[in-house]
């Protein structure tokens, strides 16, 4: 009887311990899989406020208030956009000043948790850049998509697509370049996002099912008069179009595809959002499992393998070795594995989906180059 109830005990102990372990593993894929659009990712640290005056804004001093460029500075209620860091001001030593260009709405007081974000404008196309647009909502899979359509009149249309931890107000970033272009631009919402449909599962799925909502999108731009299409995603909406340029009915018309910090590995990505949401480094394999569990993740292929087979337009990669959410690496040998049609423009300093942040005037000028020949 003794041997049976010790037996008994350690299957039970074995079962208890490994419903723990899935418990684990699904609480840790969530750092990746339910990314509210809003908030700040899990590599991005939160600041203080510590005051503002005419024209700039003192943070905690953090190797993330010291990077280069212009960027958005997001809060609770509160978007900024600050400039480079400012020299010879009378401050802490564990605090740095920025230039403060503007308070886009809210206000900015000490004290407030504020985390930098890639998007420099909030609103739409016309309130943050006096561009004439139309509200659009393209039927998708799960209903209705909400599009921004600039005009332009060339007949090949850009197609820009947000990543993680961002809405299409990143997307803004670019538009007004590519409309001095002269590019017809869509720029949709897709699944999740405020005023889209949600995922079934209410999960992220790092690109692999978000796809088709650019997919949606895409046939609407052929059936409205687009020659041909280039596809701009950002993180996770790079994933996407890859995808559709591989997958799509209607990929013939793809010209081109422009990545800026792509999520080529899903599983990289996924253990390095747990791992800065404080994930103990033994359960990153579970968070994995988990992950592909709950979703489905390339379930037909070996995880986070990239298939171009079937791609083969002119490519332009932004990317740079300080993105910590998707590895520098894979977009190094992507580009290296097909010199003839992928470009890679290194960018040094830059977090994720921050290329074009770090250095607009570069940045922009590497895409007029790419975009001439497809004009």
């Amino acid at each position: 009887m003794r041997t049976v109830r010790a037996t008994a005990a350690a299957v039970t102990a074995v079962i208890g311990a490994g419903a723990a372990a899935v418990a684990a593993g699904r609480f840790a894929s969530d750092a990746a899989l339910r990314i509210p659009p809003d908030g700040p990712l899990p590599t991005e640290p939160v600041l203080t406020v510590h005051a503002t005056a005419a024209g700039q804004v003192t943070l905690t001093r953090d190797l993330a208030a010291l990077r280069p460029g212009r960027h958005g500075l997001a809060g609770d209620g509160s978007h900024a956009v600050v400039g480079p860091v400012l020299t010879g001001t009378a401050t802490p030593v564990d605090t740095v000043v920025r230039r403060l260009e503007r308070v886009t709405y809210g206000t900015l007081e000490p004290g407030d948790r504020v985390w930098f974000t890639p998007a420099v404008h909030a609103g739409d196309p016309g309130t943050a850049l006096g561009l004439d647009f139309t509200g659009l909502d393209v039927p998708g899979d799960l209903g209705p998509l909400p599009v921004w359509y600039v005009p332009g009149d060339r007949d090949t249309w850009v197609i820009a697509v947000h990543g993680l931890g961002t809405t299409r107000e990143h997307t803004m970033n670019v538009m007004e370049f590519l409309h001095r272009h002269r590019f017809p631009v869509l720029a949709p919402a897709h699944r999740g996002d405020p005023g889209a449909p949600g995922s079934p599962d209410r999960l992220n799925h790092l690109g692999e099912t978000e796809w088709r909502d650019l997919d949606a999108v895409l046939r609407h731009a052929v059936d409205s008069g687009a020659r041909q299409v280039v596809l701009y995603g950002w993180s996770i909406g790079a994933t996407m179009a890859l995808r559709a340029a591989a997958r799509s009915d209607v990929r013939a018309r793809v010209a081109g595809l422009i990545l800026d910090s792509p999520v080529l590995n899903w599983e990289a990505t996924l253990r390095a959002l747990a791992a800065a949401h404080r994930t103990p480094g033994a359960l990153l394999p579970l968070a994995v499992r988990a992950a592909q569990g709950r979703t489905g993740l390339y379930g037909d292929r070996r995880p986070g393998a990239v298939h171009l087979d079937r791609i083969a337009v002119p490519t332009q990669i932004f990317h740079g070795p300080d993105d910590t959410v998707a590895p520098w690496r894979f977009s190094r040998r992507l580009a290296a594995a097909h010199p003839n049609t992928i470009t890679l423009h290194t960018v040094r300093g830059a977090p994720h989906a921050a290329m074009w942040n770090v250095d607009p005037q570069a940045y922009e000028e590497t895409l007029r180059r790419f975009l001439t020949p497809l004009m």
